[in-house]
């Protein structure tokens, strides 16, 4: 039996956990292709206007995934990972949308409802559902989470060690000798957003890449531990009630805080409700700290020669600044 996985939003935070989830199952995981300009076509041809491009990418590789022969599209429903924190509304709503938009999807959708308060996500009562289309026993689904889970965990182990997600798959496949040697920039930058933003080569345009060519080290939220970004929000009186945006808040609080980031990056998909609000507390925090801090808006007809001058010009200012504290030494 072959599912169909699109490679899109969440696919680049749990797609180990799930992807090996199927292929313990006896299935055959089947990933859609990279994101490219005819997929985004497709999911704006078929979604509604109103939603973000990250969204947009997601309708888009359903799409595709559909003309491929998979028996079955695995689309979950993403409403918790956190007591009393949630997902964007979109998350919550993802399989009815996709249902609604692409109607012969009906049948061939595995949805499940993910709800639990760990993000490690692994709650068998979440996939009880999934053992009778697959026509295994819930015994069956049972063992292969929990073997999933492992890998998985070896996958966020990666991360906190300075991996990016990129490399921390090859890690996955190939062990510790698939990681890059330690990075000697002579800058530090902190890059945050949303894992589909940063890792969609069409959304993020390889920003990691044109960071480090440009001379600068990158760091992103998944490779904090958890208890710092906790702590990083303890003082708050109320945080916002959706995780990750809270992951990259209490990661900004970091990044603003720690002498050995020279900069940081906020990059957003127009249109993001959570970002509306985690924009502007991002800003504030920057000037508090002063501390120089870019945001980079994308959309569907953002162009990659915008991306590269203005990183150019963030990093040329950052490292002029350098120079001119090493200078008044």
């Amino acid at each position: 039996m072959k599912i169909g996985l699109p490679r899109a939003l969440l696919y680049y935070y749990y797609n180990p956990l799930w992807q090996n989830l199927f292929t313990n199952l006896g299935c055959e995981a089947v990933l859609s292709g990279p994101t490219t300009k005819e997929i985004v076509d497709l999911g704006v041809k078929y979604s509604v206007a109103e939603i973000c491009l990250p969204l947009k990418i997601f309708c888009g590789h359903v799409a595709n995934l559909l003309n491929t022969g998979v028996d079955y599209i695995y689309i979950p429903r993403m409403v918790s990972v956190e007591k009393q924190k949630f997902f964007c509304p979109k998350f919550l709503g993802l399989p009815d949308m996709m249902r609604h938009i692409l109607p012969e999807l009906a049948e061939r959708m595995i949805a499940p409802d993910i709800c639990c308060r760990r993000e490690t996500i692994e709650d068998f009562g979440d996939y009880a559902a999934i053992a009778r289309p697959l026509g295994v026993s819930a015994g069956a689904v049972k063992k292969a989470l929990a073997a999933a889970i492992s890998k998985w965990t070896v996958f966020r182990r990666y991360h906190r060690q300075g991996c990016t997600i990129e490399e921390a798959m090859t890690c996955l496949e190939s062990g510790p000798k698939g990681m890059s040697p330690p990075d000697s920039r002579p800058l530090t930058i902190g890059l945050l957003g949303y894992v589909y933003n940063i890792y969609d080569k069409f959304i993020g345009m390889d920003i990691i890449g044109k960071l480090r060519a440009a001379g600068a080290n990158v760091i992103t939220f998944e490779m904090l531990d958890d208890y710092t970004i906790t702590e990083n929000l303890r003082p708050l009186r109320k945080t916002m009630p959706w995780t990750f945006t809270n992951k990259l808040l209490g990661t900004g609080y970091d990044f603003f805080g720690d002498p050995r980031i020279d900069g940081v990056i906020h990059i957003t998909a127009f249109g993001c409700g959570p970002d509306s609000m985690l924009g502007k507390m991002l800003d504030f925090i920057a000037l508090e700290k002063e501390k120089a801090f870019m945001t980079i808006r994308v959309d569907e007809h953002s162009g990659e020669a915008h991306l590269n001058t203005r990183i150019e010009a963030f990093v040329d200012m950052l490292r002029r600044k350098k120079m001119l504290i090493r200078q008044a030494r």
